[in-house]
């Protein structure tokens, strides 16, 4: 049975900024993101939607500020905050080595999928069954995003982010996109980097990357 998060995961952003060499993309980022609710990140290429997202994820430093992560109303370290989220990017590197299936197994050996669902499942939620002896290696762009993304609606943890998560996908991938979109549970928080309105527009909670230069 999938695990249940209502209002367990809380991440708050005490005056946070990230500079690269001389450059500040961020600066006095205070925010509180909390369980069952969802999220967007918007703004133009460039705003730093996907440095905040990184940032979050404990991937990068801050260069100045805070960021408190909670669980159950208990501290977590960033060292052990990945256990807890799922990353939908089109700049996340998959083991090309692998088929499709050997993947999809050695991803569930880690952060199971909800529902108790199983690597043939996750592999048809996506819609790749006919390429499940393939090597990802030979997936095109689009059927690498719609992997990324079908990892990240199934995996059965409380945090999803989901950085531009319709590049590289046609129409019909799009359409697969928003129809399950949906799945991601009230329970979860979910946090969308985006300047593509279709992306985020369930999201009750808009956040311009324009306040922070």
């Amino acid at each position: 049975m999938a695990q249940k998060w209502t209002e367990t995961v809380q991440i708050t952003v005490e005056n946070v900024g990230k500079k690269f060499n001389a450059e500040w993309v961020l600066r006095r980022v205070n925010c509180h993101f909390q369980a069952g609710e969802k999220y967007a990140f918007t703004g133009a290429n460039g705003s730093g939607k996907s440095t905040l997202i990184q940032l979050l994820m404990g991937q990068l430093p801050v260069s100045e500020g805070t960021i408190r992560y909670r669980q159950e109303g208990v501290s977590r370290h960033v060292d052990d905050w990945y256990r807890l989220l799922v990353l939908a990017a089109p700049y996340l590197e998959l083991i090309e080595e692998f088929t499709l299936t050997e993947l999809v197994a050695f991803h569930r050996r880690f952060k199971p999928f909800k529902n108790g669902s199983g690597v043939d499942d996750l592999i048809a939620f996506a819609r790749l069954t006919p390429a499940r002896h393939k090597l990802v290696r030979h997936f095109s762009s689009g059927m690498k995003q719609r992997l990324r993304l079908a990892l990240a609606f199934q995996t059965d943890v409380p945090v999803v982010f989901l950085d531009e998560p319709t590049s590289n996908l046609d129409q019909e991938g799009v359409e697969w996109y928003l129809e399950n979109i949906s799945g991601l549970t009230a329970d979860q928080l979910v946090i969308i980097g985006s300047n593509q309105l279709h992306e985020y527009e369930f999201c009750g909670n808009v956040i311009s990357m324009a306040d922070y230069k």
